[in-house]
């Protein structure tokens, strides 16, 4: 079905002038496969003749079958006094063959006069000339105006001329560009109505999140008649970032009620967040809108009791609906409900009426009051739910004894941990060496429990946190550790508090073990 709203991904291209982003040739057509797979219409690769590795996607992306997507090579308009048929540029986005091109020049005369050193005239030459050359060889050509907004509010007559001259040419979308990323939305939405009452073309919009209302003004721009809107996925580009697609996919899809990506993409949302963040590798954002960890995370017990009954009462959508979930947390914030649908969450069978929910609850507020936090440690949490409802069980294996040193050799230093492991009656006493001492406190534990247990070889920490919890007390200041374990098929976190760092991280180390052995 015809959108109607055309979604234009530059997450290749202007996303990866984002500080700390760099994609491989191979990443980027990865991510490409995955946008045109999640339904995105364009893609833009980036600019040919730029750098060897965009010329290089280029090159593999036309040995490819693309079914949904179209992919788009950017560049500017010609060169001043240079003539279009002669511009380095022009042969350059040729040889990149890709059906659509897309084309950024300049809007503001200040632009113009002071940074082109070019007159108005020609400006308007430079535009028409290489939009019109491009049609004429088969590409599809959209045009970013570069500083419309800022163009128009400084010489609004100029700016108009711009955009039309790109319409008289040919092109198929013009596309108004917030730079500079300063505009407010209202701003963006009167500006976009005036110029949607100037062109007969499609109008688009390019929005930069300099202020915090890329997406915002997008969406403002969009509810005045705009229906091509580019951004990048996660936000990524420029100083801070572009218009994030990850919140205006759903936006339009759920809130505007139009057309965007196939409604059968939606629920892969956060997946394709993930995945970019992975291939960028950008540690994920928690809190961000709709696919972030935390964007159906429920703390405060009156927000969770309500959730209960009626869980739009406190989520503007159905978490699924984007492929992510409800989260119920567990702090000293907690009430008994929140306990009881984390306790379900986790496996536990426990109702209203289960006469240890109220010591669960308390035992809870109390270690939370220590500096215990359950939030990204739901293993230690389910332990201490199970300890309490089968009334201290036997634990499978207890730490006796521990010890670490560290030893110098030359010039290097080994850390060294001794461990004394019982089992039942069977008790084992192992040293290991490592980087440090929790990693050698590691594999001293691994080594005391792998022989009876062999599962455990499996488990890895592939995560440790350390938080000095009163900074006032100097060294005597208590640490909470948090770990990250994994067997290779999921993973899940411990922690451990204590004025020791090391027994504090042995807390939280068997806790991981002591839960990897529980799992059901």
């Amino acid at each position: 079905m015809k959108p109607d709203v055309e979604i234009y991904d530059t997450t290749l291209r202007d996303g990866s002038q984002g500080e700390g982003i760099n994609f491989s040739v191979m990443d980027k057509l990865r991510i490409a496969e995955k946008l045109e797979s999640f339904g995105v219409h364009y893609i833009e690769g980036g600019w040919p003749g730029s750098n060897p590795k965009d010329m290089e996607f280029f090159k593999q992306a036309a040995r490819r079958r693309w079914r949904n997507a179209k992919i788009a090579a950017f560049s500017m308009t010609r060169r001043k006094g240079v003539a279009v048929e002669k511009d380095e540029l022009m042969r350059q986005i040729l040889e990149a063959e890709t059906p659509v091109v897309t084309i950024v020049g300049k809007t503001w005369l200040l632009h113009v006069t002071e940074v082109l050193r070019a007159r108005p005239d020609e400006n308007l030459a430079m535009i028409a000339d290489t939009i019109r050359f491009l049609k004429d060889h088969g590409k599809t050509v959209i045009y970013d105006a570069e500083h419309s907004f800022d163009g128009y509010k400084d010489e609004p007559e100029y700016a108009l001329a711009t955009w039309q001259a790109a319409e008289k040419a040919g092109a198929a979308c013009v596309v108004l560009c917030d730079t500079n990323g300063g505009c407010l939305p209202s701003e963006i939405a009167a500006i976009t109505k005036t110029a949607m009452g100037k062109l007969n073309c499609r109008v688009g919009i390019h929005t930069h999140n300099d202020c915090g209302v890329g997406v915002a003004n997008a969406i403002a721009a969009l509810e005045v008649g705009a229906t091509h809107v580019q951004g990048t996925i996660n936000g990524y580009g420029e100083r801070t970032g572009n218009c994030s697609l990850t919140s205006v996919i759903p936006l339009v899809h759920f809130k505007m009620k139009r057309l965007g990506v196939p409604a059968r993409s939606l629920p892969k949302l956060k997946e394709l967040s993930e995945f970019v963040d992975e291939i960028a590798n950008v540690r994920h954002d928690p809190r961000r809108p709709w696919v972030g960890q935390t964007a159906f995370a429920h703390k405060g017990g009156m927000h969770v009791h309500a959730i209960g009954r009626a869980a739009r009462s406190y989520e503007h959508i159905n978490p699924e609906a984007v492929g992510n979930f409800r989260r119920v947390l567990v702090s000293d914030m907690s009430g008994r409900t929140n306990i009881l649908v984390k306790a379900r969450e986790l496996g536990f069978k426990l109702t209203p009426e289960t006469p240890e929910l109220k010591t669960i609850t308390a035992r809870i507020k109390e270690l939370e009051s220590q500096g215990y936090e359950y939030e990204a440690a739901e293993a230690s949490l389910a332990l201490l739910i199970r300890g309490i409802l089968e009334h201290n069980p036997d634990l499978l294996f207890t730490v006796d004894a521990y010890h670490v040193s560290m030893r110098s050799h030359g010039r290097q230093s080994v850390c060294e941990a001794t461990v004394k492991v019982r089992v039942g009656d069977k008790v084992s006493h192992t040293v290991a060496e490592g980087d440090g001492p929790v990693n050698a406190l590691d594999g001293a534990l691994r080594a005391a429990l792998g022989r009876l247990f062999p599962q455990l070889r499996k488990v890895r920490l592939v995560d440790y946190k350390v938080r000095i919890l009163d900074g006032v007390a100097g060294t005597a200041a208590k640490t909470r550790v948090l770990i990250t374990s994994s067997d290779g098929r999921r993973e899940w976190g411990t922690v451990g508090v204590d004025e020791n760092i090391i027994s504090a991280s042995l807390r939280a180390l068997v806790d991981s073990m002591e839960f990897a052995l529980l799992r059901k």
